[in-house]
């Protein structure tokens, strides 16, 4: 695994993930950091679980590095995500990337969340006031295992 791309079951801090892509010909960095919101259509919600396959997972989170490096030569990333629980507000993943001017680092960075939702073997459980459910993908395009009190099943 990179050491730029990690899952940590601790509280992520924003300035560790800048501090890896901040170099002296970067004259951008954009930051992406994903929180846990509180009301999903129209639900909601009290606290999020996520789980993981952490091995797999680096190694995809790296891949995705390597796929911006090929869309972006000169972009450098560092994607962290967080697993466990995690209460409203708290910070589930944390994108940097550094580019010599600002529309890269912006584009890069969209990509990065995207391939993210679309190949990284995370999984959240959604728990709501009266019920909870295991999201299939983070997509949201697969259905998930029905959990207690789960409407949806």
């Amino acid at each position: 695994m990179g050491k730029n791309y990690w899952i940590s079951d601790k509280p992520l801090v924003i300035q560790e993930v800048v501090d890896l892509v901040t170099r002296r010909n970067a004259g951008a960095i954009n930051t992406f950091i994903g929180t846990v919101r509180e009301f999903t259509k129209g639900k909601r919600t009290l606290y999020l679980e996520y789980e993981a396959y952490k091995a797999m997972a680096e190694k995809k989170l790296e891949e995705i590095g390597h796929e911006i490096k090929e869309k972006w030569p000169e972009a450098e990333t560092a994607i962290a995500h967080r697993v466990g629980r995690l209460e409203i507000t708290d910070i589930a993943v944390v994108i940097a990337v550094s580019t010599p001017h600002r529309a890269d680092s912006y584009e890069a960075s969209r990509y990065a969340i995207e391939r993210i939702k679309e190949i990284v073997p995370i999984w959240k459980k959604e728990h709501w006031e009266d019920g909870e459910h295991w999201i299939g993908d983070q997509k949201e395009t697969k259905q998930g295992i029905p959990a207690k009190g789960d409407a949806s099943k």
